[in-house]
């Protein structure tokens, strides 16, 4: 019986062949922690280690409240600061330079084969390079400081085959919806999600990280694709290491195999106030909505603000709403900028907003009021995750989102361009 993705990677971190149920302790190749680092670095101290184990492992990135909203978050990110300083960790980016799960790609530590492992929940996203890459507690992170190491069960494999040409409009965002709409909120729960099928082969790489980014909102360990010229093509300038690109064996043991038609799917929205709550854009048409958000690690890529601009540009948003767009990254910010993106939305009425999270966590730059409903390009719409647990939260695609703003209620797409 040949060996899956997860079982070579972990395997190959372990030192030894492990099998699905397994649980071993390896060695990540990248650890990544962001304002959630001052809590980890306490945990630290406590273990009574002085010296983090080898901090060319750890990229920190500051991106979840940024700039500081208040001295609670100023004093986190000085604690921060003079933690990286203390422990000569040189992979450190400040409040200018964007959300983690983009940065880090960016800045080519997503690798085919990496092991990765982040003190938040969506480092899934870098399945969509070919890493296993998962999420972890904050403890468990002040382990890896001390010691290099972490446990890990070995995931069984989940295949998800999607074909199919998307129709016009339909993206990545409204596959991923589907897909956690029909197997539920916990439909992967610990498994390695391997997204696969000629659907994924033509999408970008910015469309694929939707699928990885969210593979964890149907509890999956890890989400991937394996690699291609595409993946190849994106890392050739970015890589900072070689890379050795590792796929399942042919025969290797799955425990499901989904196939998914996507040639005749609608747009789709996640209403209140779980992810699985998915419903077709036509059936919400005319919700009256008081906040769009464009942003978030999931669609605020170069790709995701041409088709925004391209929809808003001499063209204003409903006098009844706001809209919020912050975009995934400093270099994101940029490129927009030079492609006119920028002032496409601002022209139209958006709010423009520095490179982070934004209020996805409820911190600030958009938090809503009781009785509020956003439309949101993100990934969660739980209670409280806009700051107010007495305000709904709809996901969509950037494209559903941009219609929507002009209209000022949920509107589809296929109706209105």
């Amino acid at each position: 019986m040949g060996k899956s993705f997860a079982e070579k990677i972990i395997g190959k971190k372990a030192g030894k062949t492990v099998v699905p149920g397994e649980i071993v302790t390896v060695v990540p190749d990248i650890a990544m922690s962001h304002d959630n680092t001052a809590a980890i670095a306490k945990t630290f101290k406590e273990i009574g280690v002085e010296k983090i184990d080898n901090p060319e492992r750890h990229v920190i990135i500051l991106d979840h409240c940024v700039p500081a909203a208040n001295e609670k978050f100023a004093l986190n990110h000085k604690e921060i600061r003079e933690f990286v300083r203390e422990q000569g960790i040189s992979h450190f980016y400040d409040i200018e330079r964007g959300i983690c799960h983009q940065v880090l790609c960016e800045e080519g530590f997503a690798l085919p084969g990496y092991l990765i492992v982040g003190s938040d929940s969506h480092t899934t996203t870098y399945g969509a390079f070919g890493a296993l890459a998962t999420g972890i507690g904050r403890s468990e992170m002040a382990v890896i400081f001390a010691t290099g190491k972490i446990w890990l069960r070995v995931p069984e494999t989940m295949k998800i085959t999607i074909k199919g040409v998307l129709p016009r409009g339909i993206s990545s965002k409204d596959v991923t919806l589907k897909i956690i709409g029909d197997m539920s909120a916990d439909g992967g729960l610990y498994k390695s999600v391997w997204f696969d099928g000629p659907t994924v082969s033509d999408m970008s790489i910015a469309s694929r990280m939707v699928l990885t980014n969210m593979a964890v909102e149907f509890g999956a360990k890890n989400g991937y694709m394996e690699p291609d010229n595409k993946t190849l093509a994106y890392l050739k300038n970015r890589a900072r290491v070689k890379f050795e690109i590792v796929r399942s064996d042919k025969d290797a043991q799955l425990e499901s195999v989904t196939e998914i038609d996507v040639s005749n799917l609608d747009p789709l929205v996640a209403c209140p106030h779980t992810l699985d709550n998915v419903k077709s854009v036509s059936a919400l048409k005319g919700t009256k909505i008081d906040q769009v958000f464009f942003g978030s690690c999931t669609n605020a890529r170069l790709e995701d603000f041409e088709i925004v601009a391209s929809v808003l540009r001499n063209k204003k948003i409903h006098p009844s709403l706001r809209m919020i767009v912050i975009p995934a990254s400093q270099q994101v910010l940029l490129q927009a900028l030079e492609r006119g993106y920028i002032q496409d939305l601002a022209r139209a009425g958006a709010t423009i907003v520095n490179t982070g999270c934004g209020p996805c966590m409820g911190n600030h730059e958009g938090i809503l009021a009781p009785g509020e409903r956003v439309l949101s390009t993100s990934n969660r719409n739980f209670r409280g995750r806009f700051g107010c647990k007495d305000a709904e939260i709809y996901l969509c695609s950037p494209l559903t989102a941009a219609v929507s703003a002009l209209k000022g209620e949920i509107a589809d797409f296929r109706k209105e361009l």
